[in-house]
């Protein structure tokens, strides 16, 4: 079963990212080194690491169920989600958002509804994993039913804090079926 390309929820809509998004994805979220210092792939310093991201999107998408979704409220791009397949059975997810869009709940939202559409793809379990530092993400992700898993030391290397090192980070996980 495929994704389907656009989706909704109250207040915001996902939909693949087009070639036509490089400029709007740089400027609107990937370049800011704040909304990005969490997140596992590096602040997009130039064009051609966002046009990386949209063929790296269009690849997940050709070989997967789904892939990256591009986040609009009231018709703005405001940041980014989706889900992966490590397996058939199992996907992550994870979600960036523009700093305008913080605190709005949009987080909460967008995570619920790629829950939603993992659970429609028939996904067993859906996961991700959350820089220790980071306690708004994990509260987003508790609100969202995800329960914290554990903790994993030396895991993943954060490019936007250190390219060098890995750090630790909490598990998460939510059973579906």
């Amino acid at each position: 079963m495929k994704a389907p390309e656009f989706l909704s929820s109250e207040r915001l809509s996902y939909r693949r990212p087009k070639a036509e998004d490089l400029e709007n994805v740089l400027a609107g979220y990937a370049s800011d080194g704040e909304v990005t210092k969490y997140l596992s792939w590096p602040t997009h310093r130039s064009p051609a690491d966002t046009q990386f991201f949209l063929d790296f999107s269009d690849g997940q998408w050709n070989e997967s169920p789904a892939g990256p979704y591009l986040i609009e409220a009231e018709g703005k791009l405001i940041g980014s989600t989706g889900l992966a397949f490590p397996t058939p059975y199992r996907a992550t997810t994870g979600y960036a958002f523009a700093k305008e869009a913080w605190g709005k709940g949009y987080a909460t939202e967008a995570l619920k509804a790629m829950v939603e559409l993992a659970r429609q793809l028939g996904v067993h379990r859906l996961e991700t994993i959350c820089h220790v530092d980071h306690g708004p993400s994990a509260r987003v992700l508790e609100k969202g039913g995800f329960v914290r898993e554990g903790l994993l030391r030396r895991h993943t290397v954060f490019p936007n804090i250190d390219t060098a090192e890995p750090c630790d980070v909490f598990m998460f996980g939510l059973v579906l079926r």
